[in-house]
């Protein structure tokens, strides 16, 4: 059976490019406004305050696993932050590698193992759009024992450690998507974990070169026309046609830059019943048409 999540996630190429052990104690706050690399974090001991893209504030706690996909702001903070009006903490850089905000010299409140990770795919903005904006998981016994090697790994200075950091990084980042689930912000993973959309959307992982139309989408989620639109648009973010038109342009951009396949031959595989149809599809949506696509992914 296609398994859509570990399409997207397979496309992604995600790989942990970057982690540091950070403490706080007293009152701080650091705050991301500009552009970054998709932002994670583990909760080691403690708890603290996050704040997304203006939603309302969320306490963290031991063993507790946040991903941000998307490139967007946040704030990180002590229980208590500091008063709007004083300046942002900046990190101070301690002996043993990790870093601490906040006051030096007392104990820790929270420790936290904070990174960027970085997804391997040109395609990467498009796959992203199908992940919730804030993946925040907790009470997961697996992703818990995860969490646990990675405190450990963490703390130890064995060999290979960042190496072993990044793989268990990625198998957690897989892990918090999948169990995340009906609590996700819309997007696919909550799609997913809707029983009757998740048949749709199997459907069209299976089938994109199949010429699909909303109706029989619905009849494979057992729903009305109308029901299955409005579930899906809620649940996914976005109308079945545009999440089907996205998943296809992903496909298709992947099969040019692997250039086993000619523009005919693609167009078959994602749905267009001609390379001219698919030519001016792609061309709408990516703003190059296919072969010049193909031939700038050879020049790079």
């Amino acid at each position: 059976m296609v398994d859509p999540l570990a399409e997207i996630v397979t496309l992604l190429q995600p790989v942990a490019t970057f982690s540091k052990v950070v403490s706080g104690a007293g009152r701080w706050r650091v705050r991301r406004s500009d552009a970054g690399q998709p932002f994670y974090c583990v909760i080691l001991d403690g708890s603290c305050r996050l704040v997304t893209n203006g939603r309302e504030p969320v306490i963290l706690q031991a063993d507790d696993f946040v991903l941000i996909p998307e490139v967007c702001g946040f704030t990180m903070s002590s229980l208590e932050p500091p008063d709007p009006e004083d300046t942002d903490t900046s990190p101070v850089a301690l002996l043993d590698g990790g870093f601490r905000l906040g006051v030096e010299g007392d104990p820790a409140d929270v420790q936290l193992l904070v990174g960027h990770c970085v997804f391997g795919s040109p395609d990467a903005a498009l796959l992203v759009s199908l992940l919730p904006e804030l993946v925040h998981v907790r009470g997961e016994r697996r992703l818990a024992t995860l969490v646990k090697l990675v405190r450990e790994e963490s703390r130890e200075q064995r060999p290979a450690r960042d190496v072993v950091l990044a793989r268990l990084l990625e198998v957690l980042f897989i892990e918090a998507l999948r169990s995340t689930g009906t609590a996700a912000s819309p997007g696919l993973v909550r799609g997913l974990a809707d029983g009757r959309l998740a048949l749709a959307i199997r459907q069209m992982h299976e089938r994109p070169d199949k010429s699909w139309t909303v109706a029989q989408l619905a009849t494979a989620a057992a729903l009305s026309r109308s029901a299955f639109f409005e579930r899906f648009s809620r649940a996914v973010g976005v109308a079945p046609m545009e999440y089907l038109l996205s998943w296809r342009m992903a496909l298709a951009k992947n099969l040019l830059r692997r250039k086993d396949s000619g523009v005919a031959k693609i167009a078959e595989r994602v749905g267009y019943s001609s390379a001219s149809a698919f030519s001016v599809a792609f061309t709408r949506y990516v703003g190059l048409p296919p072969t010049q696509y193909a031939q700038e992914q050879r020049d790079t």
